[in-house]
């Protein structure tokens, strides 16, 4: 293996070291992932930032991301060594390219998170939605009528009470509870 490297400038041996490490790392991880391992995806780094607002698995700053990044980073300047002359530029490619592995990362993780959304249905967020009378709801809880809500994109055809009036069939609503999976409304 030391063959390989005779011969090689300082910057192209570790592009080399750089890739070739971190490759393997990502593939130690890739395969834990695969196994369903409970590995953690940080270093237990003492780091004290105000992060609030980002939710989920993704941290900027994680293990995950600095290995995403050198293997970007080290691929890069081992494919363009010989094709780019200035080190500088080189090096300034290959970190921004590290940099973009890091954000196709990202957006691979946010559009995998979109599969794990909860999106059963829970008549209890239909408080205080707009709704349209389908079958009339007669007056003062004489009866039951019939209400069509949009709720996460899909439509619902649901029982509904009101405890005033009579409401005719294409008027809207408001629901205002839930009873015993009987919505109560109100004209709006």
């Amino acid at each position: 293996m030391m063959d390989f490297f005779d011969g090689m400038s300082t910057l192209q041996q570790s592009f080399w070291w750089v890739a070739i490490i971190a490759s393997l790392i990502f593939l130690v991880q890739l395969i834990f992932t695969i196994i369903g391992t409970d590995l953690s995806d940080g270093l237990g780094a003492d780091f004290d930032g105000n992060l609030d607002a980002v939710h989920g698995p993704f941290q900027l700053f994680s293990f995950r991301n600095l290995i995403n990044f050198l293997m970007g980073f080290g691929w890069t300047g081992v494919a363009f060594f010989h094709s780019i002359q200035n080190q500088m530029f080189l090096v300034i490619l290959a970190a921004l390219v590290g940099i973009l592995f890091v954000v196709i990362f990202f957006v691979v993780i946010k559009q995998i998170l979109k599969l794990t959304e909860d999106n059963t249905f829970n008549i209890d967020k239909l408080i205080g939605k707009t709704a349209e009378v389908y079958l009339r709801i007669p007056e003062a809880r004489s009866g039951n009528g019939k209400i069509q809500v949009s709720l996460n994109g899909t439509n619902h055809e649901l029982l509904a009470i009101t405890e005033t009036g009579e409401i005719a069939s294409g008027s809207l609503v408001r629901i205002i509870r839930v009873e015993e999976k009987v919505l109560i409304v109100e004209k709006i």
